[in-house]
């Protein structure tokens, strides 16, 4: 197969040596260089469909052993985290975005929002939205800087405001486990998928702009996830395991249609 590529994409530079606490025990040293910018993960129905299987299976590759397990109180947890909306810069609590008793949830966390990947995701989204409508799935997506960068990816891709949200300091990210590191973000291999949907990632990055990206640099080390609720349960969990490794949307409607909504 052909390999196409990727020279004519958005490039990041980042900055000097860094060090970044996970949130957890964990802690990286980072060495950080110039290196070109990531990569997302496009929808197809025809796209390999990854394990659909609640999180209880910590086995599964779609489900990492440190993800969130049901009866974990993540659903509590992450409510109590307050996140930025995008259309007013104000505060808001996540548990505060969907009914908690009955209500389903599509929480998607986007890399960063300089992140040329992260915009392709975004356009995804944006044209599956009428799907989870019609299945009573409200669409939460979240990425990593302030309300301001946020903007920019929302009126230059564009998306819709009232459906993003900012995590400047990665609350979120660090309470679900999400990964983080320069190993995840420019060398795993599940990035190489990217080439396969460079027309896509052109199409998404048409106005892009390296000034979305936050002004944290080592922010942009930080991986993303696709998780779904129906009220505080969870009922699906995934974790990227490199840049643009993103869950198969084809799965997820399929885990928001089969759960009633009340």
């Amino acid at each position: 197969m052909a390999v196409t590529t990727a020279a004519s994409l958005p490039r990041l530079s980042l900055p000097p040596p860094a060090t970044r606490s996970t949130g957890t025990s964990s802690r990286f040293r980072l060495k950080l260089a110039s290196v070109p910018s990531c990569r997302d993960h496009s929808f197809s129905l025809r796209l390999r469909r990854s394990p659909v299987v609640p999180a209880a299976a910590a086995s599964s590759p779609s489900v990492p052993t440190s993800s969130p397990e049901p009866g974990s109180g993540i659903g509590d947890a992450l409510g109590g985290v307050a996140i930025f909306s995008a259309a007013t810069g104000e505060p808001v609590l996540i548990r505060d975005l969907w009914d908690q008793n009955e209500g389903m949830a599509v929480v998607a966390l986007l890399r960063h929002f300089g992140c040329p990947c992260c915009w392709e995701l975004a356009l995804t989204l944006k044209e599956t939205k009428e799907r989870f409508d019609a299945a009573g799935v409200k669409l939460i997506a979240i990425g990593v800087g302030t309300p301001d960068k946020a903007r920019i990816l929302a009126e230059r891709l564009p998306f819709p405001l009232d459906y993003l949200y900012a995590d400047p300091e990665r609350k979120a990210y660090d309470l679900l486990g999400l990964y983080f590191g320069l190993g995840r973000t420019f060398f795993n291999p599940a990035s190489v998928k990217v080439f396969s949907r460079f027309d896509s990632l052109k199409e998404a990055t048409k106005n892009y702009t390296i000034e979305a990206t936050p002004d944290d640099r080592p922010s942009v080390l930080q991986q993303g996830g696709m998780f779904v609720f129906k009220g505080k349960e969870l009922l699906y969990a995934r974790k990227d395991e490199g840049t643009g490794d993103h869950a198969p949307l084809d799965d997820v409607l399929n885990i928001c249609c089969k759960v009633p909504v009340a």
